[in-house]
């Protein structure tokens, strides 16, 4: 299911995110303009492949508009990080704001 705003697009998953899933959000922001926001939300996601989050990847670096990611579990999270993915495109949630010192 998607939600379209002028110029920002959200893409909720569900069930399996696999190959299908990464090809579906790759066609729906494929022809975004550079500026648009996309939000895609994967917290119902009930099972990840792993070859799909890489897939996922390899989109987020291609695309020119603004992607942000959320509803990761933490090996997701690990990998899109380990294949260069920056954590302001992840998951809010899970990216702790840089502080000047803990208490």
């Amino acid at each position: 299911m998607q939600v379209v705003h002028s110029e920002s697009l959200v893409i909720r998953m569900d069930g399996a995110f696999d190959i299908e899933s990464v090809q579906v959000i790759q066609s729906r922001i494929a022809d975004l303009p550079g500026g648009a926001e996309v939000y895609v939300d994967l917290s119902r996601v009930r099972d990840f492949h792993d070859r799909a989050v890489a897939m996922l990847a390899d989109v987020l670096a291609a695309t020119r508009a603004r992607v942000s990611v959320r509803g990761l579990r933490q090996h997701q999270y690990r990998m899109l990080r380990y294949l260069g993915v920056t954590p302001s495109a992840l998951d809010p949630g899970l990216v702790r704001p840089a502080a000047p010192f803990d208490r």
